[in-house]
């Protein structure tokens, strides 16, 4: 949504360092990109649709907001009762060829994953020009 990525632009704006590189950062750390980068989801949205019911646990508590920043060191889970979800067994199988980011790791069997570091510009891999975003978001 539109308001909802300029608070974030605004959040990055306000971060040391140049502010392109610190959108991506951000945007990285949103638990629904983490649920669909850790294997949980199939997609973005099924990931936000997860989060949304509930379904994910960080650090053991319930979350239902998708743009919550995850942190160094957090546990990102599959709920007990969830983890019998058909979709979320074939996105895990479905993650094996897509792989893990070197930020996190995944334990497959727990239905977890630990975020190690806070992901940088480089362990983002998609083609995405940020000057352009904060060339328009500027003004």
């Amino acid at each position: 949504m539109e308001n909802q990525f300029r608070r974030t632009f605004a959040n990055a704006e306000r971060t040391k360092g140049i502010t392109g590189e610190a959108l991506l950062v951000l945007l990285e750390r949103r638990l629904d990109n983490v649920a669909y980068r850790l294997g949980f989801a199939s997609s973005r949205a099924d990931a936000r649709m997860l989060v949304r019911h509930g379904h994910i646990l960080v650090n053991g508590k319930r979350f239902t907001i998708p743009s919550y920043f995850v942190r160094a060191g957090d546990v990102v889970s599959v709920k007990e009762q969830s983890r019998q979800m058909g979709r979320i067994i074939s996105a895990l199988d479905g993650a094996q060829r897509r792989g893990v980011p070197e930020w996190a790791e995944v334990d497959r069997e727990g239905f977890s994953g630990r975020i190690k570091i806070l992901p940088t510009r480089s362990d983002i891999t998609a083609p995405i020009n940020e000057k352009l975003i904060v060339e328009l978001y500027s003004k």
